[in-house]
């Protein structure tokens, strides 16, 4: 069963950077994607940024030129960098993985089509 773990969230304020990393471990498809979502008090899960194998990168309209999606394929870990970040950022931030993946193909980054997910971590930004 394929684990992971999020970590890096925090309280930061207006303008500030964090940076999310997650790791997976017992996971080993070579064609995947990985991507980081997040879900806002009282609002649905969303798609942040994602990235494959091929190391393709999509992000959501909202965080481009912000936030930037890295992996270290070496140790099975995405990286979200985020700067100047918003109030509206403020989230629980999720990682998530599937198998047979591309991100630019259409729903490649529909929640639903994921099927294993870490626990998340908070971000909180304030004004």
């Amino acid at each position: 069963q394929p684990q992971l773990a999020e970590s890096g969230g925090g309280s930061v304020q207006s303008g500030g950077s964090l940076r999310l990393s997650c790791e997976a471990s017992g996971y080993d498809d070579p064609y995947y994607c990985m991507a980081w979502f997040r879900q806002g008090p009282g609002k649905e899960r969303e798609a942040v940024a994602g990235i494959d194998s091929g190391n393709r990168m999509k992000y959501a309209e909202s965080v481009k030129g912000r936030f930037t999606i890295s992996q270290d394929k070496a140790k099975k870990t995405v990286y979200l960098q985020m700067n100047s970040l918003k109030p509206e950022d403020t989230a629980m931030y999720y990682c998530a993985v599937k198998s047979f993946c591309v991100v630019y193909r259409d729903r490649s980054m529909s929640p639903e089509t994921f099927v294993y997910w870490g626990q998340g971590t908070q971000v909180t930004v304030s004004s």
